[in-house]
C-alpha cells in the first residue's frame, strides 16, 4: 500500500471563490476482494468434468450440432482457467517512496465536454498536493472535432492560470491528442485525466512514489463512476467495473500485466517515448499501447484505491458506443497484434492479454448457445443425446458453482443486470468482429433532441437483433409444440430457451425511450432520436465516460474478463 506525506497544491493557486467541490465518499468494498482458491479450484475442476462428459460421456446427436456445442464449451472452460489465474491471489507489496517528486505533467483530455465539467476536473488537479513540479494542461481536440464551443476550453484555460494545447491537425483521436501534447512539454511524468474524471487531492502522493523503482512504467488507478446510482445504464456500467477493478485489475498488477485504462493513470515519459507513445492505430489506444511497454520490459502497477471519480455513460447509445470501442480495439489486438506472438511480454503476460482480448469472441459463443434451443424445437436435432435429468445433474452445479465464484470474486457487487448486458452484447461483438476482419471503419452518428434530466431518446434500433432472436423463439416454440407436445426435450428446451429471452430484457429494457422528470412548473415530453450507423472512423469520436468490465455467466456459466 502506498504511504502519503502532506504536501503543498501542485498546480497554480485556484483562483478565489472556486475552489473544488466537495468529492462524494466512494465505497471500496470492491476493491478488496479476498479470493477462495478452494471455490476456484472446484469450479475449473467441475467444469472440466462437464466439457469431458460432453465430449465423451453422452451418445453424440446431430455431428454439426455437436462440434459447434464442443467448440463452445472449450472456449468457456479457456475463459474460466483465464480468470481463475488472475483472481488467484491479491498483487504483491511494491518499493514506494513517499517522498517521491519527480515533476509531473498533468494531461486533461478535452474534447466538447461541457465547460463546466472540465472547469471541475482542472479544479481539483490544481488542488492536488505534490512536493514536485506539476505542470496541468487542458488538451483541448475541440477544434479538430468541430465542436462550436472550443474556444471556450482556451478562455478557461486562460482564466485558471494553467495551459492549454489545441489541436489543429486531426488524428489518432485521444491518443494523437496526448502525443501532440508530449511534443510540448518536458517533465518526466505524466497523468492522464479525462475531462470528466476529477482527482482526488491526494491522487500523486498515492500514486507517484511507485516510480521509485526505475523499471516502472506506468501506474493505472480505479475508475469510479460518482453517477452510479442516476439510471439502469449507469447503475449496470458501475456494477461491470467493479469485477474489472476490484479482482481483475489486482490479479492482472501481480502477474505485471495490469494495463493503462486511458484515465486516472501516470506514465514515465522515457517508457511512453521507448513505444512511440500512445498508440495511433487502434481506437482502445490504452490496451495495446500497454502491451508494447511490457514488451519493452516496463513494469507496471495498479493502485487498488479511488482517487478520481468519474461519469459513467449516462444513456444507452453513449454504454453501447463505449462497449463497441472496446470490442473493436481488444479484437484488432488478437488479429493484428497477437500477444502469443510477441517475444518481449512473458508467459504470464501473453496468457492475460489473450485472455482479455478474447473475451470479446464471447459475441459468437453467446449466439452458438442461444441457437441450439430453437434449432432442437424447429427440427428436432440436437447436439447430444441423454436424458434431462443426467444432464441437469451435471449442468445445475457448473452453473451455481460459477455463479459463486462470480459472487465471492467481486465481494457480491455483480448483479443480475451486468451479466445480462454483458451476454447480450452479443451482436455488438460480432458487428465488432465483422467490421476487424473486414477492416471496416465504423462509427455511430446521432441527431437528438434534448429530452431533459433523467430522460433518454428511443435507442430500440440497437437492440433489433434481440428483439428478432425473441420472435424467433416464439415461433420456434410453437413450432416444436406442435410437433412433440409438451415432452421433457421440450420442456427442457423451452426453459433454457426463456434463459436467453429474461437475459436480453434488461438488455431491451436500457435501449427503450424514456421520460425526463418534470421541473417543478415545466411540462414533460419525450424527445426523438434519429440514429444514423456510418462507416466512419470511430477513433475520432469522443471515447466513453470512463472504461468499464465485466465477467460472463452464458450457457453453461463461467466467470470470464473484459478489457474493461
Amino acid at each position: 500500500m502506498s504511504q502519503t506525506t502532506s504536501a503543498r497544491p501542485a498546480g497554480p493557486p485556484v483562483p478565489s471563490g472556486q475552489q473544488p467541490a466537495a468529492q462524494h465518499v466512494p465505497d471500496e468494498s470492491f476493491l478488496t476482494p479476498v479470493p477462495s482458491r478452494a471455490l476456484l479450484v472446484g469450479s475449473f475442476v467441475l467444469a472440466l468434468a462437464y466439457v469431458a462428459m460432453i465430449c465423451f460421456a453422452f451418445q453424440r446427436g446431430n455431428a454439426l450440432l455437436f462440434w459447434l456445442l464442443v467448440v463452445t464449451e472449450v472456449f468457456h472452460l479457456a475463459q474460466l482457467a483465464g480468470y481463475c489465474h488472475t483472481v488467484w491471489g491479491r498483487d504483491r507489496a511494491r518499493p514506494f517512496a513517499a517522498g517521491f517528486a519527480g515533476g509531473v505533467d498533468v494531461f486533461i483530455t478535452v474534447c466538447g465536454e461541457p465547460v463546466e465539467v472540465v472547469r471541475e476536473t482542472a479544479l481539483a488537479a490544481m488542488a492536488m498536493r505534490y512536493p514536485g513540479p506539476v505542470r496541468i494542461a487542458l488538451l483541448n481536440d475541440g477544434l479538430v472535432a468541430k465542436k462550436a464551443d472550443w474556444r471556450d476550453v482556451e478562455v478557461l484555460a486562460a482564466e485558471l492560470g494553467i495551459e492549454c494545447f489545441t489541436r489543429t491537425t486531426p488524428g489518432g483521436a485521444k491518443a494523437g491528442n496526448i502525443n501532440h501534447a508530449l511534443r510540448r512539454t518536458e517533465n518526466p511524468f505524466v497523468v492522464v485525466f479525462d475531462a470528466d474524471h476529477v482527482p482526488h487531492d491526494d491522487f500523486l502522493l498515492h500514486v507517484m512514489g511507485y516510480f521509485t523503482d526505475e523499471k516502472t512504467g506506468f501506474v493505472q488507478t480505479p475508475q469510479y463512476y460518482k453517477n452510479f446510482d442516476e439510471n439502469r445504464v449507469t447503475r449496470t456500467s458501475w456494477q461491470q467495473q467493479t469485477l474489472f477493478f476490484g479482482p481483475i485489475m489486482s490479479g492482472k498488477s501481480r502477474l505485471d500485466s495490469a494495463f493503462l485504462c486511458g484515465t486516472n493513470m501516470a506514465i514515465r515519459r522515457t517508457a511512453l517515448e521507448q513505444v512511440g507513445g500512445m498508440c495511433e492505430e487502434n481506437i482502445a489506444e490504452d490496451f495495446l499501447t500497454s502491451l508494447f511497454l511490457h514488451e519493452k520490459g516496463w513494469r507496471s502497477v495498479y493502485v487498488p484505491k479511488v482517487l478520481a471519480q468519474g461519469l459513467a455513460p449516462d444513456d444507452f447509445l453513449n454504454y453501447y458506443k463505449q462497449q463497441f470501442r472496446w470490442t473493436r480495439g481488444s479484437l484488432e489486438v488478437i488479429f493484428k497484434y497477437n500477444p502469443l506472438l510477441r517475444r518481449g511480454l512473458t508467459l504470464s503476460q501473453k496468457v492475460q492479454y489473450l485472455t482479455s482480448a478474447s473475451y470479446y469472441l464471447s459475441g459468437a459463443v453467446v449466439l452458438a448457445g442461444a441457437v441450439l434451443p430453437i434449432i432442437f424445437l424447429l427440427t428436432g436435432q440436437t447436439p447430444i443425446v441423454t436424458s434431462t435429468m443426467v444432464l441437469a445433474l451435471v449442468f445445475v452445479p457448473y452453473l451455481w458453482l460459477n455463479l459463486a465464484v462470480l459472487q465471492r470474486t467481486s465481494n457480491a457487487s455483480y448483479s443480475f443486470q451486468a451479466i445480462a448486458f454483458s451476454l447480450s452484447a452479443w451482436w455488438l461483438q460480432l458487428s465488432a468482429l465483422a467490421a476487424v476482419l473486414l477492416q471496416r471503419k465504423t462509427s455511430f452518428v446521432v441527431t437528438s433532441k434534448a429530452v431533459g434530466a433523467g430522460g433518454q431518446p428511443n435507442f430500440l434500433r440497437l437492440v433489433v437483433p434481440q428483439l428478432v432472436y425473441i420472435g424467433v423463439a416464439l415461433a420456434a416454440l410453437a413450432v416444436g409444440l406442435a410437433r412433440e407436445g409438451v415432452s421433457a426435450s421440450l420442456m427442457a428446451n423451452t426453459a433454457w430457451l426463456s434463459v436467453h429471452v429474461a437475459i436480453s430484457l434488461p438488455f431491451i429494457a436500457a435501449a427503450a425511450p424514456r421520460r425526463a422528470r418534470p421541473a417543478a412548473g415545466a411540462s414533460d415530453g419525450a424527445g426523438t432520436t434519429v440514429l444514423d450507423l456510418r462507416e466512419r472512423d470511430l477513433r475520432d469520436q469522443p471515447s466513453g465516460a470512463g472504461a468499464s468490465a465485466g465477467a460472463t455467466a452464458t450457457a453453461p456459466a463461467l466467470a470470464g474478463e473484459e478489457t474493461r
